[in-house]
């Protein structure tokens, strides 16, 4: 952490600022911004009683203050985000996250590549779960190409079984990461223990242990392969085991349930308001979850339940995302009874290539296979949404097509731009030293933040 000079007190530090300055989106002193600004920075834009914005608006004197930076650069800001605190000794008064470090320019990026070059653009930007980045990608492609309701139904099961295993892997390094940040130091390894297994199964499928462009429009890009069921059978029989073991290592602790319970919290209407939406917005009792309540996919034909909480905190969040490994197990297991036999992708020789066997036969076959991958196919005019459920969220991508085999406009609703919107409304009021569990509570992916 570093702390914030005071212009005033010296023109070198003024010069130093600038240098550095990210505009308005620092955190202003008091003494330069309005009133308002200060009660829009506080969460009095949601709704609040008459009292409590004439209290949050009550002036503090900028000689108990201070202003210092947590980031980008600290380690437990998951990522290089940037929070500016303001500090009344130990207590947080404000806070403010200063985003654009990472900025990749992904969106921008996808209106230059093709259809069939997209997902691997995407796959890169939530990179602990990719293939939910790919899914809405692909999803939203053929929904414009107007395919949606004709993808084989094994290709549908398969993208299925990997979104799942993908929320598995993700919440298994959020345990790790989040047991790390509080000071459950073991749980950093048991976690990656698990989340390696699940890697190593999606290095089998796909060829790759991350931003796998497996999901593509009209399917997937490769079937099964032999033995896969073995080994997903094998990680639902040890996972039950290991969850058992971190819940005697963190669930039952005290400490762990002095650091977590009563920080950070949020209500119903201040997350709605804010439209956080996943593990966040569960946490405060609401019931919200794109494969119960807009299915896709075949989420309708499985049984599951909906983790929600009761106080909106910390402790609250990391329980949601333990028991939502389990239910993401309980889908896997029916996926597995219900997977059927089938093509792996859309016989439709507009987006799919020909098959690799037939391109050393057929010359027709190996013009079409090129075409395909440098020149793309062409997308009929118009738009589409298409909204899933990742483990941080809602997310989902908008693209807007002007008849090319390129994106005209693309737009992703990434969930952790979103929920870093909660941590200023969550961390006032607090103490530094809570700052950490509520930045990894959110579980934030700044590849999404600044894409």
């Amino acid at each position: 952490m570093t702390t914030t000079e005071n212009p005033t007190n010296s023109g070198s530090a003024e010069v130093a600022a600038a240098g550095t300055s990210e505009g308005r989106q620092e955190l202003q002193l008091r003494k330069d911004i309005s009133t308002k600004e200060i009660l829009r920075g506080s969460g009095a834009v949601l709704r609040m009683s008459e009292s409590e914005v004439a209290a949050l608006a009550g002036t503090q004197s900028e000689d108990q203050t201070m202003i210092i930076n947590m980031g980008p650069q600290h380690p437990s800001t998951h990522g290089v985000l940037r929070l500016m605190l303001e500090l009344n000794g130990e207590t947080v008064l404000r806070c403010k996250p200063v985003i654009g470090y990472l900025h990749t320019g992904m969106e921008k990026t996808g209106e230059s590549l093709t259809f069939m070059q997209g997902a691997t653009n995407v796959t890169r930007m939530d990179y602990a779960s990719p293939l939910n980045n790919e899914l809405v990608f692909a999803m939203t492609t053929e929904k414009l190409l107007g395919i949606d309701q004709d993808i084989p139904e094994r290709a549908v099961w398969i993208r299925m079984l990997l979104s799942e295993l993908n929320r598995i892997s993700s919440h298994l390094l959020f345990l790790a990461t989040n047991g790390m940040d509080i000071g459950a130091v073991s749980m950093m390894l048991y976690g990656f223990r698990e989340r390696e297994e699940v890697l190593r199964f999606f290095q089998k499928v796909t060829g790759l242990r991350m931003n796998h462009n497996f999901i593509r429009p009209g399917g997937v890009a490769a079937d099964l392969p032999a033995g896969w069921r073995d080994e997903v059978l094998n990680l639902l029989e040890a996972l039950p085991k290991r969850l058992a073991e971190y819940e005697i290592l963190m669930t039952g602790q005290p400490i762990w349930r002095e650091r977590l319970q009563g920080v950070g919290v949020i209500t119903r209407d201040e997350a709605i308001a804010l439209s956080a939406t996943g593990p966040i917005l569960r946490s405060t009792g609401f019931s919200w979850d794109l494969r119960r309540d807009m299915p896709y996919l075949r989420y309708d034909k499985v049984e599951f339940d909906v983790i929600v909480g009761s106080y909106g905190d910390a402790f609250d969040r990391y329980s949601i995302r333990l028991n939502e490994i389990r239910e993401s197990m309980r889908i896997v297991g029916q996926v597995l009874d219900a997977m059927p036999q089938g093509d792996y992708r859309i016989q439709d020789k507009k987006v799919t290539p020909p098959p690799r066997g037939r391109i050393d036969e057929s010359m027709e076959a190996l013009i079409h296979h090129f075409k395909i991958f440098t020149e793309g196919f062409k997308v009929p005019e118009g738009e589409a949404y298409v909204a899933i459920e990742s483990p941080r969220g809602e997310i989902a991508c908008y693209i807007a097509s002007d008849g090319s085999s390129t994106p005209y406009r693309m737009h992703v609703r990434a969930p952790s731009f979103i929920n870093i919107q909660t941590m200023p409304l969550m961390m006032r009021g607090g103490l530094v030293a809570d700052a950490v569990a509520v930045i990894s509570s959110v579980d934030p992916v700044l590849g999404e933040v600044d894409r």
